[in-house]
């Protein structure tokens, strides 16, 4: 995966830069521009910085950082100039952020790349950086960071995009209707994925059918002769493919273990640390390893062979690249605890959460094995904007939760989870990640498994950063010792 600031040849020029988003060119900016910031934390010399406004900073009061920093050039508000630090070399526009949009427009309009946009309920960040690896077997590929998704995520991507790149990835995500009909032209994809529909930022819709038509505007943006990939196990696959025929799309792939699935599945085995799998993408039979755990991660895997292969990469290469594929932060990142007994490790899934996600996150942590007298635990925050029906959706988790011996739960919400469960597996309720910490520390022993997960307003992320802190795993060598 490329970087703007990775290129071999200028990402932009000045002058590029100042046609495509209308704005002046002030001050003696560099030559070139190697890469595009919008963070002065992060920016490398020769960047352009485009100075954002957000809801609790702006970014014209970071110029004078960015200059220090060797930033080629920024781009501020015209009404703003006179603000800014001697010496600073500008670019004076409207609007930053419309200027950053029109900068990925330009990006998106001088390349050749084929492109695959990617959205969906789950799986759109691994999917995405899977994409990113079999695409990059064949050819140089440049894809978003991260989970920039956004109204500005999306723009600073595409601007990030070197020109001469041979595939581009990009993640689309949304809580709104209207939201990705936005960002999808901008991008405008030859193949678009839309990973699955379920209830998650429900509360802002009036059903799931119309979490399924905010998703379905990806089609929207699909490139004459493109494609969609759908998930033709999911519930509303009718449902999309009529609106993907209704936007003028007509190569649809279905990928699932259905029948009829043009990228399906025909055999899979589940391992605690990846899996192994066939299938028939499209009418070619190709075998592949997975680096990720989990029956989620592989149907998803075959979303990303089927978009391969109808942008034009090479199959085998494509399914080859699969077995690099690693956790993201906070999606199944594993991490050694020295604990009273020896060694325990906790699964850091605390990137967000929704009723589909957490079941399979649960999936993974009953097919991975504890040591000696170790237990699977699930360690479990409150799952945000489900609507009026989050406790039940939190109490229905009981089932999957049979994967765990030992449940914690945290938050308001998971108290209907807690509630459901048998007293034999209840570890602990807290009002919050907080006070919940203690009470799991506690219990913890040499052998335990500990899947950590919950919505981001949760702060179960803080919580595993906590257990890490508290048992680091420079002291198992100690720990060993001391329980002999």
């Amino acid at each position: 995966m490329s970087a703007g600031s990775a290129a071999v040849s200028p990402l932009w020029t000045p002058e590029a830069l100042a046609q495509a988003t209308g704005g002046v060119l002030a001050g003696a900016p560099a030559a070139a521009i190697g890469g595009v910031s919008i963070d002065t934390r992060t920016l490398q010399r020769g960047d352009v910085f485009f100075a954002l406004r957000g809801d609790n900073s702006d970014g014209h009061a970071y110029v004078a950082m960015a200059h220090e920093r060797g930033a080629a050039l920024s781009v501020v508000e015209r009404g703003r100039a006179g603000d800014m630090p001697d010496g600073a070399s500008l670019l004076l526009v409207d609007d930053v952020l419309r200027a950053l949009e029109a900068a990925g427009r330009a990006a998106r309009g001088r390349t050749r790349a084929r492109i695959v946009g990617v959205t969906g309920s789950v799986g759109k960040t691994t999917t995405k950086e899977a994409l990113a690896l079999a695409l990059g077997a064949d050819g140089s590929t440049h894809a978003s960071a991260a989970s920039y998704n956004n109204h500005w995520g999306v723009p600073l991507s595409l601007a990030r995009m070197p020109q001469d790149s041979v595939y581009g990835v990009f993640e689309l995500g949304m809580n709104h209707a209207g939201e990705i009909a936005t960002l999808v032209d901008m991008v405008r994809p030859h193949v678009a994925i839309i990973t699955t529909v379920e209830p998650v930022h429900i509360a802002q819709f009036d059903s799931v059918e119309g979490i399924a038509d905010a998703k379905a505007e990806i089609f929207t943006g699909v490139t004459p002769g493109g494609a969609a990939v759908l998930n033709r196990d999911n519930r509303h696959y009718e449902r999309l493919v009529a609106a993907a025929r209704a936007a003028g799309v007509d190569t649809i792939i279905g990928f699932g273990e259905a029948e009829g699935a043009q990228a399906r599945l025909t055999s899979v085995n589940l391992q605690p640390h990846m899996s192994t799998a066939m299938a028939d993408i499209m009418g070619e039979s190709v075998s592949f390893k997975v680096g990720l755990p989990g029956r989620h991660i592989v149907q998803n895997a075959l979303a990303v062979l089927a978009a391969a292969k109808l942008a034009g990469a090479d199959l085998c290469l494509a399914a080859l690249a699969l077995s690099a594929l690693g956790p993201p932060p906070g999606r199944g990142v594993r991490t050694p605890l020295a604990v009273k007994g020896g060694r325990a490790t906790v699964i850091d899934e605390s990137y967000n959460a929704n009723p589909a996600s957490m079941r399979a996150a649960l999936a993974v942590l009953g097919t991975t094995p504890p040591t000696g007298r170790g237990r699977r635990i699930a360690v479990l925050g409150d799952m945000l904007e489900l609507g009026p029906q989050g406790e039940v959706m939190h109490r229905e988790l009981a089932v999957a939760a049979a994967a765990a011996d030992l449940v914690f739960c945290a938050g308001p919400l998971m108290r209907a989870l807690w509630e459901a469960l048998p007293e034999s597996r209840r570890g602990g309720w807290a009002p919050d990640a907080a006070a919940l910490l203690p009470l799991v520390a506690e219990r913890l022993r040499g052998g335990d498994v500990i899947m950590v997960k919950g919505s981001n307003g949760s702060r179960m992320g803080p919580l595993v950063r906590a257990l890490i802190e508290r048992f680091p795993a420079d002291r198992l060598a100690e720990t060993a010792e001391s329980s002999e």
